[in-house]
């Protein structure tokens, strides 16, 4: 299956722009070559609503299986006890009643309470929660700041599909040309 590159496309374009802006205003408040510490992270609000948004219009994992712990109707549907279930991510994250506008790509979605919960599961939810979440929040958010500060860059395929076999994959590896800023 291959899908409309929108939301890499979105992103170069809100990289740019305005993750730039909350970026600088990082580096300008630092000592050159000092380090991001965590107070730095937890600064980069507008950063983490955007790879929040990327995360959901293509989730890292598709899905998952889960065991129905008691008995429960579903769209008129008993599902009973016992029986294993397949969640999807994606398609929790593209349910008009949990994200209205799903196919817009909009990180404010992401502002104040965000989400209701179990309806923004890129790593899963509850007590089976990804362990590295959190890690993998850390290192968004780092390579997002050092890709942004020190390099421009431009997509080699401007028009580039992404596929989707088990997880959404740039059909030709997304190759990018990077290029230091000049000072």
């Amino acid at each position: 299956m291959i899908i409309d590159d929108y939301c890499f496309s979105v992103l170069i374009i809100i990289f740019s722009v305005l993750i730039k802006i909350e970026q600088v205003e990082i580096v300008n408040s630092k000592a050159i070559g000092e380090p991001l510490i965590w107070d730095d992270l937890q600064k980069m609000k507008y950063s983490w609503n955007v790879a929040q948004e990327v995360l959901r219009m293509t989730p890292p994992v598709q899905g998952n299986f889960r065991e129905a712990l008691t008995d429960f109707v579903f769209n008129g549907f008993t599902i009973p006890k016992g029986w294993k279930l397949y969640w999807s991510a994606n398609w929790t994250h593209k349910n008009a009643d949990c994200f209205p506008e799903q196919e817009k790509f909009d990180p404010s979605r992401f502002e104040g309470k965000g989400p209701a919960p179990y309806t923004f599961i890129p790593f899963g939810g509850g007590p089976r929660m990804c362990p590295g979440n959190e890690y993998a929040r850390v290192v968004i958010l780092v390579f997002m700041h050092h890709l942004v500060t020190r390099f421009k860059w431009e997509k080699v395929f401007p028009d580039e599909k992404t596929i989707v076999i088990a997880l959404p994959t740039p059909a030709k590896g997304l190759p990018i040309r990077l290029f230091h800023h000049q000072k």
